[in-house]
């Protein structure tokens, strides 16, 4: 076993490699960016070394500093975590050029799936079934749209070297394909720098199923599935293991099409083997085609962990330091159910717009598993992925899973930056999901149900006042003022709330008496609970997830900014401007794109208002923009 490793990446999975390195006595050195340089994983680590500015670009990619921050430190492997230069064949080779093992698969195996199309052709000829489509060299539009028809709408477009969501775009219509090409090209060469892509037949109803398997360069096994079909904008939200009516015949036939995958490349490490299932009649034997492969270890991975007994991250450092798979498939079994909940920074109602700010709160239920790269004080910036953490839940069956899975999200508190946790919280209570109804168009169809946002309540309203306003503290002592009732006025951002102390905890608000009690990070108001986090002048309110969030209004200070309002369209968040879509005097339509904005490695596309003119256009292609900034602004309506 190595006595000391680098990890290079960052967050919950730099994280998650140095716990399992502390259980095993393997000392650790991380790296980091000048925007990671108190982050959580740099502090965990035995050492931290800096790599260079916040840009991927100048830090977490640069594989030459991070060789020799190995070499410099006296670490004798480098584990990849995911993401990054996790699947770079090129930075592999340079690693043992440089005396240092890789934790991981060969450049040879990576290489061998690291093309979409030539993995295809790979699987096809070892027996693995894999999706109707285009996979060639030519890419020209008009040849490509060709392919398209002859394999009919609706079709998915994919980046060949793509992955994580990127660089894909569903077809319905001949009319679209363009645009839609054009998008999954630039995204493919801004995320992996290469444009090319390759075109396959959309499955109508699809079910994304993959399978874990682990090699030792020399042979394979599986440790079964995982469902991965609850996406949006193709990224997986929640996964579980194992699949909902899976049979043995069928987990007998994906484990047996994955482990000839790995074995056909001669595959050393974590790896998976995804499939897209077409579920529009169940799950069979006949109808599942191989996607592709990742030869890394997954963000989901913790969910065959809990219902296998393994640890992954273990066994990638057993193999990669010489010792063989002891493992046979025959000791694999699979216990219980497991479910995995990504807690995002984004916006779900915004089309999961990603999110930034500082978390001014962060804690999570005792009894569940948590994968976090980042704690309460942290800040979610634009340069990274915004996941906050991975909520993990081990139950006997699918049912009692689920069932820990809301209670789960239902007592996290997190504060301080917009999050995905309600949007989560409201899939576990979905009927359909419940049932095991699970395909990738699920949260297309129910999006404005699952976002659905309700009005807070008039408890919710009291318990932020009596906290923004200082009631909740020290209440013994609270009460009467020379034996007259204390009466106070708490302005906050949606209404002035009156508030009449009658006693410790018992209160008149707003002409309602409230019964308030505090306990830690929960408030109790009328029988009900909540959890709620002060930061200045700022409370949030979660009730069972949903997130509510006042601000006390100084008085002095009440004066409405004159806002453009719909006479404008702003920056969303921080980002780069990739395209500008329209120019001064034009007139646009209500809903239009007018600019294409790239943040966190993703495209968002910003919509007209309004009807209107432009009057101005205030930003150009390439330009850095920060959240709020003005980009462009409309005539005046008469």
């Amino acid at each position: 076993m190595f006595h000391k490793i680098l990890i290079a990446n960052r967050g919950e999975i730099a994280c998650r490699v140095i716990e399992t390195c502390r259980r095993l006595g393997v000392r650790t050195v991380a790296v980091h960016s000048d925007a990671d340089t108190r982050a959580k994983h740099a502090q965990m680590a035995d050492e931290a070394v800096r790599l260079g500015p916040a840009p991927v670009s100048e830090s977490y990619l640069r594989g030459d500093a991070i060789i020799q921050a190995a070499l410099d430190t006296g670490a004798q492997a480098i584990h990849p975590g995911y993401g990054f230069l996790s699947e770079n064949p090129d930075f592999v080779e340079a690693v043992e050029q440089a005396g240092l093992t890789f934790i991981g698969p060969s450049a040879k195996a990576i290489r061998a799936m690291g093309l979409k199309d030539a993995a295809k052709k790979l699987m096809e000829e070892a027996g693995v079934p894999v999706v109707p489509g285009y996979h060639g060299d030519e890419q020209s539009a008009d040849f490509l749209s060709q392919q398209a028809d002859q394999i009919g709408y609706p079709v998915l477009i994919k980046a060949r070297a793509g992955g994580g969501g990127k660089g894909m775009r569903k077809v319905d219509r001949p009319k679209d394909f363009r645009t839609a090409l054009e998008g999954a090209s630039r995204e493919g060469q801004s995320s992996f720098g290469d444009p090319r892509v390759l075109i396959e037949k959309w499955i109508t109803t699809p079910r994304h199923i993959e399978v874990q398997v682990f090699g030792d360069g020399t042979r394979a096994i599986h440790l079964g599935e995982r469902d991965c079909s609850l996406q949006r904008r193709h990224q997986k939200v929640i996964e579980e293991a194992p699949a909902p009516g899976m049979t043995e015949e069928m987990r007998a036939a994906m484990g047996a099409a994955a482990v000839r995958a790995a074995e056909a490349i001669g595959y050393a490490g974590a790896g998976t083997v995804e499939f897209i299932v077409d579920a529009s009649d169940g799950l069979s034997p006949d109808r599942f085609f191989f996607m592709e492969m990742n030869t890394r270890l997954q963000v989901e991975h913790p969910v065959t962990e809990a219902i296998t007994g393994t640890d992954l991250v273990e066994w990638q450092l057993r193999v990669a330091a010489g010792e063989p798979l002891t493992s046979t498939q025959d000791d694999i079994t699979l216990t219980g159910h497991a479910f995995e909940a990504r807690l995002y920074a984004e916006d779900a109602a915004k089309d999961f717009l990603p999110a930034t700010g500082t978390l001014t709160a962060l804690a999570f239920p005792e009894a569940i598993r948590a994968d976090s790269g980042v704690r309460a004080g942290d800040e979610i910036t634009p340069f990274y992925d915004p996941m906050i953490a991975k909520i993990i839940v081990h139950g006997p069956t699918r049912e009692a899973a689920l069932a820990q899975l809301r209670a789960a999200l239902e007592d996290t508190l997190v504060a301080g930056s917009v999050t995905n946790l309600a949007f989560l919280a409201a899939l576990t209570r979905h009927e359909g999901f419940a049932r095991g109804e699970v395909d990738t168009g699920l949260i297309a169809r129910d999006y404005d149900t699952l976002t659905a946002r309700p009005e807070p309540s008039e408890d919710m309203t009291a318990a932020a006042a009596l906290a923004v306003g200082g009631f909740l503290e020290a209440q013994p002592h609270q009460g009467f003022t020379l034996w007259t009732p204390l009466l106070q006025t708490v302005p906050l951002d949606t209404g002035a709330v009156k508030v009449e102390v009658l006693g410790p905890g018992h209160y008149r608000v707003d002409g309602r008496d409230v019964t308030a009690h505090r306990n830690g990070t929960t408030v109790t108001a009328n029988g009900r609970r909540y959890l709620f986090d002060v930061s200045g002048n700022t409370v949030t309110i979660l009730d069972r997830a949903t997130s509510h969030v006042f601000h006390r209004i100084d008085p002095l200070d009440q004066a409405a900014e004159a806002g453009a309002g719909g006479d404008s369209l702003t920056a969303p968040m921080p980002g780069l401007v990739k395209l500008v879509h329209t120019e001064p005097g034009a007139a646009v339509t209500k809903g239009s794109p007018l600019i294409v904005m790239e943040a966190m490695k993703m495209e968002h596309t910003l919509t007209a208002p309004r009807d209107g003119t432009v009057a101005e256009l205030a930003t150009t292609p390439g330009a850095q923009v920060s959240d709020g900034d003005i980009l462009l602004t409309l005539e005046p309506e008469a």
